[in-house]
């Protein structure tokens, strides 16, 4: 499925999730307020909530055996998390964190969630569909980072944000305006900012691409290696 439907299924997700768009919960709900690098969450703490993303970023990582940090996944706004809770997990096998200053969240409980779930057989197929594509999309990423090498992984990330969030323009090209920062991209790809940056710029060069902050226009890059 494309990436970009997934997308929007996830932003609608949150709008028929949230106890805030609901009467019967609305008063009893507010939105939880983190600093920047404050926890959320943390691994092996009981899972008992779905949390969802009104402002701010979330990173969700692990540490392996080693000590070295995962990361799984950057949330921003209108996305949601927590989210295996509702398939039985008792403890969280992750981390969550919020990465910018006043992030918003709304969490809600698993009581609360399955009630809305059995009122709204919508919510129910919606949720499930969006945990299936999640974990295939983490898989895919974990085998990225695993067997492939920077500028492999590189590419394959560049890809993901075009099937999201790009925009084909007049000329062919194709403009993708993301949220994500370099340091965040070289994390999710496991690499540091600046070997990032050569990779970038090497792209650039040949001719595959232009890049200004959030912003990336895509010129041959179906032929791109």
């Amino acid at each position: 499925m494309d990436n970009k439907i997934w997308y929007l299924e996830e932003v609608n997700l949150f709008k028929i999730i949230c106890p805030h768009y609901y009467a019967d919960y609305k008063e009893s709900h507010e939105f939880d307020s983190y600093s920047k690098k404050e926890f959320i969450y943390f691994t092996d703490e009981p899972s008992t909530k779905v949390y969802l993303i009104d402002k701010g970023k979330v990173k969700i990582a692990y540490y392996t055996d080693e000590g070295n940090e995962v990361v799984k996944a950057i949330l921003s706004k209108g996305e949601i998390f927590g989210e295996k809770t509702i398939l039985g997990e008792t403890k969280h096998n992750e981390f969550a964190q919020s990465i910018e200053k006043n992030t918003s969240i709304c969490s809600i409980s698993v009581g609360e969630l399955e009630n809305l779930m059995l009122e709204n057989r919508n919510l129910s197929l919606k949720l499930y569909k969006f945990i299936g594509l999640r974990m295939k999309r983490l898989e895919r990423r974990l085998e990225i980072i695993l067997f492939k090498d920077v500028r492999k992984r590189t590419i394959e990330f560049i890809q993901e944000l075009k099937d999201e969030y790009g925009k084909e323009l007049l000329n062919g090209e194709i403009l993708i305006k993301h949220p994500y920062s370099q340091k965040e991209i070289a994390t999710l790809i496991g690499t540091s900012r600046p070997s990032l940056n050569i990779i970038l710029n090497n792209l650039k060069e040949e001719g595959y691409l232009s890049f200004n902050g959030k912003e990336i226009i895509l010129k041959k890059f179906k032929s791109v290696r």
